[in-house]
């Protein structure tokens, strides 16, 4: 285990993943080997160069072109990484860290594994001591995620076990009951196992949803309220605006990262507990079965991905989960 979550440093080696960034800061990602070489339009740039050099080492092109030399950070790996699924972005992993309170040897469940991005979010949060229960419908993704970890850390961890399956029907039997201490859901219809999480999850556990959409947000805020095994759920949303600083000219990017997603959390009240119940203002919040059909999954539309384009990611990914195992 201590292989798998050892220290990204030191200088570089054979097989290690390098970010170069050139004079116009474009970033390119490489993948080190003895007698390899980087072929730009400026030059060629040997990797023999770049292995046994420190970590953000400045290293020459044939043509005299500087390059910074630099281990990818989990940011920049999870920002490029083969996607069979949209990713968490690092803006929401690092909310979902701090707003679900995960900590080391936690035992932590997830729904929703994607290519991987949170996974790898998560298990640097829980440490070697924790446990990460991660479960996906889709095959495909399934193994697109695990090659995507593997390639970062080297191996697949002892401690992450991914189930393909329905988590309604997987989740019982997977874990003990009041076993869990965060349940994290990233997926199309969290509403639909809600009571579900609320059986695996301690007394004071954390139950934490990503979702896309007003619509969704407003259903599943009603389906927690209604099991009355939850305090009374908190959303909130993240945007990220970066800022051009250079002497006295200081002034927002005309870019940012805004609406990715939205983040829900409710904490599980132990048994026979009822929520004191909270004075509320006049609202209009009544909906009709309409309403209701309307936020289906099928109504909502799920953006599906090839199978063609599918099959090329996993073989992206499993390319790169084998050059990280065979170099260790």
């Amino acid at each position: 285990m201590s292989d798998v979550f050892r220290r990204q440093s030191g200088p570089f080696r054979e097989g290690d993943r390098v970010q170069l960034t050139g004079p116009k800061g474009r970033l390119n990602t490489v993948t080190l080997e003895v007698g390899g070489a980087f072929h730009t339009h400026r030059g060629v740039l040997s990797h023999d160069l770049i292995i046994g050099q420190p970590d953000a080492s400045v290293v020459t092109s044939t043509n005299d072109i500087e390059y910074l030399a630099m281990r990818p950070l989990l940011t920049d790996f999870v920002m490029s990484m083969p996607r069979g699924a949209a990713i968490i972005y690092p803006k929401d992993a690092a909310q979902i860290i701090g707003q679900a309170d995960i900590f080391p040897g936690a035992h932590v469940v997830e729904a929703g594994v994607g290519s991987g991005a949170l996974s790898l979010w998560l298990l640097r949060a829980i440490g070697s001591s924790g446990t990460l229960s991660s479960f996906e419908r889709r095959e495909e993704f399934s193994e697109i995620a695990q090659s995507n970890v593997q390639a970062f850390l080297g191996a697949k961890p002892d401690n992450w076990t991914v189930t393909v399956g329905d988590l309604q029907e997987q989740l019982p039997a997977s874990v003990e009951a009041g076993s869990v201490d965060r349940v994290v859901l990233d997926m199309l219809a969290p509403w639909e196992c809600i009571e579900e999480c609320a059986e695996a999850l301690t007394p004071g556990g954390v139950l934490l949803c990503y979702i896309a959409t007003v619509t969704q947000l407003s259903r599943v805020a009603e389906a927690i309220r209604s099991t009355g095994l939850f305090t009374e759920p908190d959303s909130s949303e993240t945007m990220v605006r970066g800022w051009h600083v250079e002497g006295l000219a200081v002034r927002p990017d005309h870019r940012m990262v805004a609406h990715t997603g939205f983040l829900m959390t409710a904490r599980r009240l132990a048994p026979e507990s009822v929520l004191p119940e909270l004075k509320r203002r006049a609202s209009k919040s009544d909906f009709k079965d309409e309403d209701v059909e309307a936020w289906t999954p099928g109504a909502l539309g799920d953006r599906n991905s090839s199978a063609k384009r599918l099959r090329k990611t996993a073989r992206e990914a499993k390319r790169a989960a084998d050059a990280a195992a065979s170099d260790r």
